[in-house]
Order: structure tokens, then sequence, then C-alpha cells
């Protein structure tokens, strides 16, 4: 008998993206490092993808994360 049960978080009508897979998953199917979620529909996790290149796009460009850029003071 097992003392800790191994299984994975979230609940039943969340929706994933597995990027191992790359399919969509309702409810964690895969292990928490390879998917992304919980979206809300079925359609938001299959854009997980370009929603992640999206974001990335924009923090990229964000000024306030730019490190190449020397800060007064500095």
């Amino acid at each position: 008998m097992a003392l800790f049960r191994r299984g994975t978080a979230g609940k039943p009508g969340e929706w994933y993206y597995c990027i191992k897979h790359q399919k969509v998953e309702e409810g964690p199917e895969c292990r928490a490092a390879d998917r992304l979620g919980p979206y809300a529909s079925p359609e938001e996790a299959a854009r997980a993808m370009e929603t992640a290149r999206e974001r990335d796009e924009e923090w990229r460009n964000d000024p306030r994360w730019r490190d190449d850029e020397p800060r007064d003071g500095a």
C-alpha cells in the first residue's frame, strides 16, 4: 500500500495543452512540467503555444525588463 498517492493536480473542466504530446487535454493527463494551463476552453488551450509566444514577445520588449541598457546611478 502506497503512503502517498502520486497523481496530477487539477479539475475536470479545466483544459491544458501538453507540450510533449502537442495536444489539448481536459483535466491534467500529463505531468505539470509538460503542460500549459489551465485554460477555460479547449480553444484557448489549443492556442497555448501562440499565446506563450505573444507574451514572450511583449515581455522581451517591455522597457521595465531591459537588462542591456544602463540604469540611472549605475
